[in-house]
């Protein structure tokens, strides 16, 4: 990892949310996903990554939008690199909040963002106000008032999807796989046992798998571990404990997986976080 690279992170107490400000140069993050949804702004230079199965290039100014289950990389295409601050917002607060907006939203929808990228600059000055409100732990009142801005401008930018229990879009076998994985998250299972509660071998699996999800299957049970690594380590439990709950070989096991995807380690998380000592 460059030694220019660094990363802020702090946690709101009141509402969960997490406000992120990082710089990058060269390769910033492996193909993952992320349970939350992601609102961000580029400070300085150029973010690319791809998402949608589109590259994008986030330029100072712009609006970076992510939902939860977006595959999505990161990379510095130029010299200096950029410099991003972003919030995560958890699913179900953020579609109880932005219901209270509305007098009626759409029955059996989800909430959903209609781009990944906005130039925007009603969203960027509210983003900014919100992360700073947040990642400074500036007065309860202010911070109230600055996520409300937030999600009034945000409210052109969202789309509301009917909800299917089915996609029809993507491979029956990969939609069933999934299934199995977030089933048996926590287990030590083999791509064997993966084919066979799908009825394939291994190999059309893997392919089809990849080609729906954008990653391998084993990838995917990494990211839906470190995700639930995150929640627990937010609460307070130890580095030790959360690596035996979810199936690491052990913590050193999860504390690489965790470095790579995160650019923290599981104990300077759980610190930042909870406020809890090492």
């Amino acid at each position: 990892m460059d030694p220019s690279n660094w990363i802020e992170l702090s946690q709101d107490a009141d509402t969960g949310i997490e406000s992120i400000r990082a710089h990058f140069r060269g390769h910033a993050y492996d193909p993952h996903w992320h349970d939350s949804f992601l609102v961000g702004i580029t400070e300085q230079g150029v973010q690319q990554f791809n998402c949608r199965r589109v590259r994008h290039f986030s330029t100072p100014g712009k609006v970076f939008m992510l939902e939860p289950g977006e595959i999505h990389d990161g990379h510095a295409p130029t010299e200096e690199g950029f410099t991003y601050s972003m919030l995560y917002f958890d699913p179900q607060w953020l579609e109880r909040e932005v219901r209270a907006l509305f007098e009626h939203t759409p029955d059996h929808s989800q909430l959903g963002f209609a781009d990944t990228l906005s130039q925007d600059p009603r969203l960027a000055g509210a983003i900014n106000q919100a992360f700073h409100a947040l990642h400074e732990s500036d007065l309860r009142i202010v911070r109230q008032d600055a996520i409300d801005s937030l999600l009034g401008a945000l409210t052109c930018h969202l789309d509301w999807r009917k909800r299917l229990s089915v996609d029809p879009r993507l491979p029956l076998v990969a939609q069933v796989a999934r299934d199995y994985l977030h089933a048996h998250a926590y287990q030590d299972i083999g791509l064997d046992d993966l084919a066979q509660a799908c009825g394939v071998d291994r190999f059309r699996l893997t392919r089809a798998f990849k080609a729906a999800f954008g990653l391998a299957p084993h990838a995917y049970l990494i990211q839906l571990r470190l995700a639930k690594a995150r929640q627990l380590l937010a609460r307070g439990e130890s580095p030790a404990e959360v690596a035996s709950a979810l199936g690491f070989a052990d913590q050193s096991h999860m504390g690489r997986w965790f470095r790579r995807a995160y650019h923290l380690t599981p104990a300077d998380y759980r610190k930042r976080c909870s406020n809890l000592p090492d």
